[in-house]
């Protein structure tokens, strides 16, 4: 993020997000101070062992909220359970970054998690998952990888709401729901340093 965490703030303060999820934050332990905002809980995992990657959330101040999983750290995923005000249920928001590259094994964990935290509560996942040659439309995929994820989307219930290119014509930013309601309008939008 770097530079860009001020321009994040301006955004965020004006417009009153309750969530803001973070993808590839490149985060490391230099970062503690500067990655805090006001008004905000800040929950995130950076990378360990290599530079890049890493994900965070930042929750209202205000939000009951706890970490779930600990989780392995080759996973660049958080899930934090956000509990429910008067007579709403607890909802639990997860952001992922699945790197390009990365292996089976590491897909195989991330599913785990995936599959503990959606039993049966209601959940919101967002991510830059990487995974270009699915077709959402069509529920379709070329790559065995890819083929999976569709296969643990489905297994989870889980229901993908973008519907526009992210990134260069690719949909590789993805927000999935296990019930309906859980989010209103989904609008692509691009910050100022992604033009």
């Amino acid at each position: 993020m770097g530079n860009k965490q001020e321009e994040l703030e301006a955004i965020v303060q004006q417009e009153s997000y309750d969530v803001v999820a973070v993808t590839e934050t490149w985060w490391d332990d230099s970062h503690d101070c500067s990655a805090a905002m006001d008004g905000y809980k800040l929950f995130r995992r950076d990378r360990k062992g290599r530079r890049g990657g890493g994900v965070a959330l930042y929750i209202r101040e205000g939000y009951e909220c706890q970490e779930l999983i600990e989780g392995n750290s080759r996973v660049e995923c958080l899930w934090v359970r956000i509990r429910g005000r008067a007579s709403k249920a607890d909802i639990v928001v997860g952001v992922c970054y699945r790197p390009p590259n990365q292996d089976v094994e590491v897909d195989e964990m991330f599913y785990k998690q995936l599959a503990e935290v959606s039993r049966s509560l209601a959940l919101v996942l967002v991510g830059d998952f990487n995974l270009p040659d699915i077709s959402w439309a069509h529920n379709t995929a070329e790559r065995e990888q890819s083929r999976r994820f569709l296969g643990c989307v489905g297994d989870n219930f889980l229901t993908q709401l973008v519907r526009e290119p992210t990134r260069e014509g690719a949909l590789l930013d993805l927000l999935f729901v296990n019930r309906e309601g859980l989010v209103g309008d989904v609008t692509v939008g691009r910050p100022s340093w992604a033009q």
